[in-house]
């Protein structure tokens, strides 16, 4: 009986070291063989062992070969679970199926249209500059001729966040910004964010990209913002697009000018457009000559010096480019409609 539990013992004791060194299914199928084989296994061997004993020790000797059994066959089946064999991967694996695609990062649509307007205006000599976003009532407004009780600077229209600070509603501050630092000739094109209180619907949002110009020197005229006006939005859409210029009002500038382009999605065809509310024409942008209060408030000679600034919304503007309907889609998230824009 001694030598039957030393001979169980030293199974016990091989079987977990071999364990230890299985490394793939078919040394899991050897080991399995070799201690439960029905012919030459050594449980098999072990039982037949067992037959050799007294009847009055059979008993206590069967329990322990059963044990034996019992935690040889669990740790095979835990090794099992580790293990796939080649075959199995073969038969899970339909061949025909399309490959699975990895989409690399790329920029959203409005900053690369916001690239395409910057490398318009570079290719006329202007310089790209930016500025905070958190802006004060001065740099925002008052330095821009906005009278203290202009309806802009109401809570309804500005976010305010304490004291004289606010998020900018224009990237305008930037050109004030400049003109204290740079005497004239000034040539740029201040792309950002700005941020109002809107109520967004397909052409209007709270936050928007927004890209303003400004060009102060000797002797520019209205003419020489015209010019410049038609040659940027000829090359931004086509040569074939349709440009009005109708006054209007900005406290900045001094005559001012709004500017409309033909509808882009109805073409003038649709009076129930989105859009254009059925009127054929889009407002792209706003223009003016630059009000000599503003020079006097950066110290600049409105008697030496004349200029012309313009702003338009880079998102606004990248829709009528696109013919996209509603502004909104731009900040979605759907990757169905962001992809289709990293090929053009």
């Amino acid at each position: 009986m001694k030598a039957f539990k030393n001979n169980v013992t030293k199974c016990r004791r091989e079987f977990d070291k071999s364990v230890l060194q299985i490394k793939s299914e078919k040394s899991l199928q050897e080991l399995r063989n070799h201690y439960l084989s029905r012919k030459r296994g050594q449980l098999t061997l072990l039982f037949e062992d067992l037959m050799a004993l007294k009847p009055e020790q059979r008993p206590i000797a069967g329990q322990m070969v059963n044990e034996l059994k019992k935690d040889i066959q669990e740790k095979l089946q835990s090794l099992k679970k580790t293990f796939k064999t080649e075959e199995e991967v073969v038969e899970r694996t339909d061949f025909t199926l399309p490959g699975k695609v990895r989409y690399w990062g790329a920029a959203h649509p409005v900053h690369l249209f916001q690239a395409e307007i910057e490398n318009i205006f570079i290719s006329m000599g202007y310089s790209i500059e930016e500025g905070p976003e958190i802006e004060t009532d001065y740099y925002n407004f008052g330095a821009l001729n906005f009278p203290p009780h202009h309806p802009a600077r109401d809570d309804w229209d500005t976010l305010y966040l304490k004291d004289e600070l606010l998020l900018r509603t224009h990237t305008s501050p930037v050109q004030i910004r400049v003109m204290e630092k740079q005497k004239p000739p000034i040539k740029i094109v201040i792309p950002g964010k700005v941020y109002r209180k809107e109520t967004p619907d397909p052409t209007h949002l709270p936050m928007f990209y927004q890209l303003e110009g400004l060009v102060v020197d000797k002797g520019i005229t209205f003419a020489h913002l015209k010019g410049t006006l038609e040659y940027f939005l000829k090359t931004l859409f086509s040569e074939k697009i349709k440009m009005r210029f109708r006054p209007g009002f900005f406290p900045f500038t001094e005559p001012s000018a709004e500017v409309d382009i033909g509808c882009t999605v109805c073409e003038g065809k649709d009076e129930e457009c989105r859009v254009c509310g059925g009127s054929g024409w889009i407002e792209i942008l706003g223009s003016g000559m630059v009000d000599p209060q503003v020079f006097k408030n950066v110290n600049i000679d409105p008697e030496e010096y004349t200029g012309f600034a313009f702003g338009l919304g880079i998102d606004r503007t990248a829709m009528f480019a696109y013919q996209i309907s509603d502004m909104r889609f731009f900040y979605e998230n759907d990757l169905r409609f962001i992809r289709q824009f990293l090929l053009k």
